[in-house]
């Protein structure tokens, strides 16, 4: 079928070539001419911006936007309106807040444009081995982008888990539990690398444990990878940005009174990787020498 895509980022310029290789004319738009231009080579229709863009497709259009959760997502779809009719449909596949995706999808029921968010799990990956996709949407726009959906998911690899925002929302919990399990991985390597008792090989470990363990996974396959360029991981700062769906499962376990101290710690965790020499751990030192005399460390 024939949709555009906003965003030739290494998500969204991926699944565009996963979608002209599942026979879909895509029209493409960036603001890099050079991704553009890449992309026309392998098959996709140029648009010059929004406004020609859905000058572009045919009815019901549908427009899939990959580009940065908040203020460029509100903007993007605020310069599409003009272009668009009723019947047609917007497709959010980025990690926009769940909120923001039911208040996005009710303001464009009024006007008649459907509204899917579908919630993109696969990185880097996803063109070769398919997109993990959770998708919120109505029956009939869930319907109508089936096809989209079946081209870019592996095989049983997408689902329509509910109306409008449930596909972020399922998203941003599927995040916040890969924040802790990659804080699980994190602490273990890092115990077995620092052990005073043995010189172990964290590339041998991490191999030896995709194949038959319990704690066998993906996330571990890619250590098995990493240890094996650099079992030091020595050309590595220890700086982890947040992309915001750990902090926004977190408030929502507050607010739903549930208890996610794993998936919490998780997330302090990585406030903790930013910082090169933290304040806090400062005022800990300073008290333990004032009540108990403990040595300190000076600047």
């Amino acid at each position: 079928m024939q949709l555009a895509m906003i965003g030739l980022g290494r998500m969204g310029g991926n699944m565009v070539q996963r979608l002209l290789q599942g026979g879909h004319q895509v029209v493409v738009f960036d603001r890099s001419a050079d991704a553009v231009k890449a992309h026309v080579a392998l098959g996709a229709k140029a648009a010059k911006g929004l406004t020609d863009l859905s000058g572009q497709l045919s009815g019901p259009r549908v427009v899939w936007v990959m580009v940065p959760a908040g203020a460029a997502v509100e903007s993007t779809i605020e310069q599409l309106l003009p272009g668009l009719s009723k019947g047609d449909i917007i497709i959010d596949g980025g990690n926009s807040n769940f909120k923001d995706s039911i208040r996005r999808a009710a303001a464009l029921k009024e006007k008649g444009i459907g509204f899917i968010d579908a919630g993109t799990s696969g990185g880097v990956w996803g063109l070769t081995v398919g997109y993990c996709l959770m998708i919120g949407a109505s029956p009939e726009a869930f319907k109508v982008c089936e096809p989209i959906f079946k081209t870019l998911a592996p095989p049983d690899g997408y689902a329509h888990v509910g109306p409008p925002g449930a596909g972020h929302y399922v998203k941003m919990i599927h995040n916040g539990i890969e924040y802790g399990m990659l804080q699980a991985y994190a602490e273990g390597y890092e115990i077995l690398h620092a052990s005073k008792d043995f010189k172990l090989h964290l590339h041998q470990i991490s191999a030896v444990w995709n194949r038959g363990s319990v704690v066998r996974s993906w996330l571990n396959e890619l250590a098995e990878r990493a240890f094996a360029d650099d079992a030091d991981l020595t050309a590595l700062k220890g700086y982890v940005e947040d992309s915001g769906e750990g902090r926004w499962t977190v408030q929502e376990a507050i607010d739903l009174d549930v208890p996610a101290p794993v998936i919490t710690l998780s997330l302090l965790a990585r406030l903790r990787s930013r910082q090169s020499d933290s304040f806090g751990a400062k005022v800990i030192a300073a008290l333990r020498n004032e009540f108990g005399g403990h040595a300190v460390k000076r600047t």
